[in-house]
């Protein structure tokens, strides 16, 4: 799971590949992942280190799930292509669980799509041996990292319902949204009615222990989580993929459901039931 180590090794392989003025923000002579929030000097964060950090925590998502994936004979893909559901080459899947291990993919191919929103979530300074020392956790200053950050929410959002109105081949492809840090408490309700509507399956922090303070590690209707262990992901993930689900979404009058509902409830068992009550929603 993600740890205080995997931001220190970020750091220490970024630092090779840029300078500390593109990593860090400067408050006083000092640098800082995050201007301390005892600290009021105007300061700007860098947004440098954004393309970095995304590459890294997809790779390290990709890694996570690897096994999983492979326990279901299928492949941890980044930036899955699939132009016949919207993921095209700009807005690509992060991360996804596929049949094949290509980057270009059909959409009975796919079997979930993750979303990855995580980042530097804790502080950190470049201390006088060049050396990156953690300082302190989310609490402690002004940055709002990942999931906490309402724009990451946003794009999560946005690009979960694209994918659900852009075609009806993307109806049966779970979607997942994967961070690190708790969420704001405004999205409590929101995420919840996500889950519930069947847009987005689920919203998961990777990172079990963030803060000694009081956070939100999960919401009442369970569509946000945060997992403590892998074992925790693999049983989660192996639900996911065996439950034969379903998306859908309509307007319909009182009369027209009560039509379907009827046709549909005269096929001889549940399954059937339900896939005749779909199958007439998408006429």
């Amino acid at each position: 799971m993600w740890t205080v180590q995997d931001e220190v090794n970020f750091f220490n392989c970024a630092i090779n590949l840029s300078s500390i003025e593109n990593l860090m923000v400067n408050v006083r002579g000092k640098y800082y992942a995050f201007q301390p929030k005892s600290d009021n000097e105007k300061v700007n964060t860098p947004q440098s280190r954004n393309g970095f950090i995304g590459s890294t925590t997809e790779k390290w998502c990709k890694e996570l799930f690897a096994q999983i994936a492979k326990q279901n004979n299928l492949y941890a893909v980044n930036g899955v292509i699939c132009e016949e559901i919207g993921l095209s080459r700009h807005s690509s899947a992060d991360l996804a669980l596929c049949t094949t291990p290509a980057t270009y993919q059909k959409p009975d191919n796919i079997k979930i799509i993750f979303e990855i929103k995580m980042g530097i979530v804790n502080n950190y300074w470049y201390n006088d041996n060049y050396d990156f020392e953690y300082c302190g956790d989310f609490t402690t200053h002004k940055g709002n990292p990942s999931l906490l950050r309402s724009d990451s929410m946003l794009k999560a959002i946005g690009k979960s319902i694209n994918l659900r109105v852009d075609s009806s081949m993307a109806k049966k492809i779970p979607i997942i949204i994967l961070g690190n840090s708790p969420i704001m408490p405004s999205y409590v309700k929101k995420v919840d009615c996500l889950k519930q509507s069947g847009v987005i399956q689920k919203f998961i922090s990777l990172y079990p222990n963030p803060t000694n303070q009081t956070y939100i590690r999960e919401t009442p209707g369970k569509g946000f989580e945060t997992y403590d262990s892998p074992k925790q992901i693999e049983t989660y993930i192996n639900q996911v993929l065996n439950d034969d689900m379903n998306y859908f979404s309509s307007m319909l009058s009182n009369k027209d459901l009560g039509r379907i509902i009827s046709i549909a409830n005269n096929e001889l068992t549940d399954e059937l039931k339900g896939q005749r009550f779909i199958e007439m929603l998408n006429i």
